[in-house]
């Protein structure tokens, strides 16, 4: 993320989306839920996050 951060609808999706896509795919009622890497899942929200408290930010300064 730089500090230009876009406040375009559309490239903040796609920031999220391509955030998000590096979360594993998980059934929560299966067993494959023991294998995954919390701290890698919990790192991904965050930057999710970040992105959006930095557009949000952006849409603040106007």
């Amino acid at each position: 993320m730089n500090g230009d951060m876009s406040i375009d609808p559309e490239q903040i999706r796609v920031e999220i989306d391509a955030a998000l896509a590096q979360l594993p795919s998980v059934d929560p009622d299966g067993a494959d839920v023991a294998g995954v890497d919390i701290d890698a899942v919990g790192r991904q929200l965050e930057e999710a996050h970040q992105i959006l408290v930095d557009a949000l930010e952006s849409v603040e300064k106007g």
